[in-house]
């Protein structure tokens, strides 16, 4: 299931690749769901305050909107990290979709001072290869 926190995170990140608007499609291919389903969820969002939807022309996120996506894919980096760094799962990216619906605020922060967040978090995403910027993908990976 898809959270609000997981489609902000899309949409931030779509906004990103695309340096504008984000188009549902797009979103909804990120977090593999049906375009109906996305834009259900858009909707929800919107009456929320935290983005705005033009159609045709795609979705953008408020300030709100923006701050709860970054503080969403800050979380993410800090799974994925503690994921691959501490508890070294080679399937790293796929059990930190699985938990980044569920794992709260709390726990990330507890995450975080066993990892010790870097200050450019979350702005390492790197949205390309879907993954903490942070992370020596073949060094984790020759280091098996």
């Amino acid at each position: 299931m898809n959270t609000q926190a997981q489609y902000l995170k899309a949409i931030y990140l779509t906004q990103q690749q695309a340096d504008g608007p984000a188009s549902t499609g797009d979103v909804a291919n990120l977090l593999d769901v049906s375009p109906a389903s996305a834009n259900e969820m858009i909707g929800k969002l919107e009456d929320r305050g935290l983005l705005d939807h033009e159609k045709y022309k795609g979705v953008d996120l408020t300030d709100e909107g923006i701050t709860q996506a970054r503080d969403a894919l800050q979380n993410y980096c800090i799974i994925e990290r503690f994921l691959i760094e501490v508890l070294e799962v080679e399937e790293f990216r796929t059990e930190a979709r699985a938990l980044e619906g569920v794992i709260d605020e709390t726990v990330a922060e507890r995450l975080d001072t066993i990892i010790d967040r870097e200050p450019q978090c979350p702005d390492c995403f790197n949205a390309e290869d879907d993954v903490c910027g942070l992370i020596d993908i073949e060094a984790e990976v020759s280091s098996d």
